[in-house]
């Protein structure tokens, strides 16, 4: 995978993490870099080199996004809600396929049914979560001047939901009642805001990463079966219901198209180990 192919992957990332709903997490499975973006992160000391430059496109990538693109999909989201979410349900439903070729490829035992079960049993817990988001996710009040203490906390919760596929770290933030000051900040570029938000992300997610890290080398299929159980069950978040009305049937005709799109993008990619 190439430096712009990376970046315009990254852009994505960075824009899907403002909208309600959507995981990172969840983008990067979508896009096949998850596991190596772990190992890239955690290990960036071992290889500074080769890993300096499979980051840092992501990473501008990002910041393009967040600041950029992010705007655009955020307005698209609130003006044609239907459309956007049924497409991001076929971006997930369509990565599913090389995901699972992705997980075969580098799993060192053969698929048991117990892996099965470790996959319903993570994707009812998504479902849990969803139920508990649903009736929670109602956007608090802007907090009036929260301090850099509660912001630096709120970033490492918010890190749970850019590490976790499947759990979206606007939710978090919703939940924390920051998640207004934190678009605020995005669209005026505030600092004081953003610095200790950025901090307590980068310390959050060092920690999760190091844990996810530890689960991957000792329980790699596990582990990803439990993400794609997660994956799944992320759908329910943003799913919008449906009715037999034209908004409705061209999200659904939206959805297909975004899943043919998804699987033949990650099937050209499956060669390799979550693509190069």
């Amino acid at each position: 995978m190439g430096f712009f192919n990376r970046l315009w992957r990254g852009t994505l990332i960075g824009a899907g993490a403002i909208l309600p709903g959507i995981s990172s997490g969840v983008l990067c499975v979508i896009f096949g870099i998850y596991d190596q973006l772990v190992d890239a992160v955690l290990g960036i000391f071992k290889d500074f080199k080769k890993n300096f430059w499979f980051l840092l496109p992501l990473g501008i990538g990002g910041l393009i996004g967040i600041v950029l693109l992010g705007k655009l999909l955020l307005y698209l989201f609130e003006t044609y809600p239907i459309y956007v979410k049924f497409s991001f349900i076929g971006l997930i439903l369509g990565s599913i396929p090389a995901f699972l070729q992705s997980v075969e490829k580098k799993a060192t035992t053969p698929f048991p049914k117990s892996y099965f079960l470790f996959t319903v049993f993570a994707f009812l817990v998504a479902i849990v979560l969803v139920y508990f988001e649903k009736i929670s996710t109602v956007p608090t009040a802007q907090m009036a001047t929260p301090s850099m203490w509660y912001l630096f906390i709120s970033g490492v919760i918010m890190s749970l939901g850019i590490v976790v596929p499947g759990i979206s770290s606007t939710v978090l933030l919703m939940l924390l009642g920051v998640y207004s000051t934190y678009l605020s900040a995005i669209s005026n570029l505030t600092l004081p805001i953003l610095i200790p938000l950025a901090c307590g992300v980068c310390v959050g997610g060092i920690l999760f990463l190091v844990l996810l890290k530890f689960m991957m080398k000792h329980y790699y299929a596990q582990t990803f079966y439990f993400i794609l159980g997660f994956t799944l069950g992320s759908i329910f978040v943003i799913y919008p219901g449906f009715f037999l009305d034209f908004t409705h049937i061209l999200g659904l005709s939206l959805m297909l198209v975004s899943i043919y799109i998804t699987y033949r993008l990650t099937k050209q990619e499956s060669r390799s180990d979550f693509s190069e």
